[in-house]
């Protein structure tokens, strides 16, 4: 199983493994996954790795910190229950499987 699966808008996945302490925005430029921009490269101060945490993932995720929730607000595509920013998504042992959708766009 991939450590990591991206879904696109038109329900196409990219799975592959991620090391571990690595950002979810990290491995996703890393592999190029397309819609994930990263325009501040990780300073959470962009909102451009916007993601939809899959809802069997969601809880299982820490809560976001207050600058996450406030970027969150700058997303160019909707802003659901389950937005994310990737880069503040640090990878480990029990995310083994993650599942994360790619907006529409992301500016």
């Amino acid at each position: 199983m991939p450590d990591l699966v991206f879904i696109q808008p038109d329900g196409s996945e990219q799975g592959f493994e991620a090391p571990e302490g690595i950002s979810a925005m990290q491995a996703a430029t890393g592999f190029g996954v397309p819609g994930i921009v990263a325009d501040c490269g990780g300073q959470a101060i962009c909102a451009t790795c916007h993601v939809y945490v899959d809802p069997a993932w969601a809880a299982r995720l820490p809560a976001p910190a207050a600058d996450e929730l406030a970027m969150l607000d700058c997303t160019a595509a909707e802003r659901r229950p389950t937005s994310r920013l990737a880069c503040q998504i640090r990878l480990d042992a029990g995310l083994q499987g993650l599942v994360l959708h790619v907006p529409e766009f992301q500016q």
